[in-house]
């Protein structure tokens, strides 16, 4: 399947490493030019800005706290101003908490609703006014397949995803036909987030408990996003696409 998305221009949220990085990169190859998105990783998104240019693709990074309305307003114009209105957005950014829930305190609650949630909202609103005047666009969030299945322990992180599902189909539906907007469920995958400086040696080892008897590599998610944004998937709205190793059947 040949996937051209030449003279595009995409934004990825939190793509400095993992999933984010991964999408950024498949993007890039696609054609796109690439807003790269980051929170304080000067280092790690200047090596995902010069992997991609020295593959011939074009990228630059912008730095923002994205569950911040106004750094992310100023992001969307400094975007535009360099690489030109967005046709793509990719809500990747995200955080985990694994926590007791008795044992949750409000600001690290809402500190992953802020960024896992609220982001996937301004984002979304700050590009999708754009997207709008133009006629056309496309936007993709990352969830997870947990969104579905629930965790103990992992609660914030659980209903900020499962928020994610429900705001990409009544956006898809409030958007539709111009604006294409779907989203990703993804399953366990080899980054920080299941690293045992995150999670528990016994939850890593309940992610991998699945029929594919691994976890994904973030390419195998990107290959899901560069789909999306593609015109192969001109009859695709408010869809879940769940790369899950079997996490989840559906």
């Amino acid at each position: 399947m040949l996937i051209d998305l030449a003279g595009k221009v995409a934004l990825v949220t939190g793509s400095a490493t993992g999933i984010g990085r991964a999408i950024a990169e498949a993007l890039a190859a696609s054609g796109a030019a690439v807003a790269l998105n980051h929170f304080n990783q000067d280092g790690e998104i200047g090596a995902v800005a010069a992997g991609i240019a020295a593959g011939g693709g074009v990228a630059a990074s912008f730095a923002a706290d994205v569950s911040d309305g106004r750094a992310v307003a100023q992001m969307v114009a400094q975007i535009e101003a360099r690489l030109g209105p967005i046709d793509i957005l990719v809500n990747n950014a995200g955080i985990l908490l694994e926590k007791p829930f008795l044992e949750i305190a409000e600001a690290e609650w809402d500190r992953v609703i802020a960024v896992d949630l609220k982001s996937v909202f301004l984002c979304s609103q700050a590009v999708l006014r754009g997207m709008v005047m133009r006629g056309s666009g496309c936007i993709i969030n990352i969830a997870s397949e947990l969104a579905y299945l629930g965790r103990a322990e992992f609660t914030a992180y659980c209903a900020a995803k499962a928020g994610v599902v429900g705001l990409t189909k009544s956006l898809a539906r409030e958007f539709a036909p111009a604006i294409r907007i779907n989203g990703i469920a993804p399953g366990p995958t080899e980054t920080a987030m299941l690293s045992l400086e995150l999670i528990s040696a016994a939850w890593r080892a309940r992610e991998l408990a699945i029929p594919a008897a691994r976890a994904a590599a973030p390419s195998e998610i990107a290959s899901t996003s560069v789909f999306l944004a593609s015109d192969h998937a001109r009859f695709y709205y408010g869809q879940m696409l769940g790369p899950n190793g079997g996490a989840l059947m559906s």
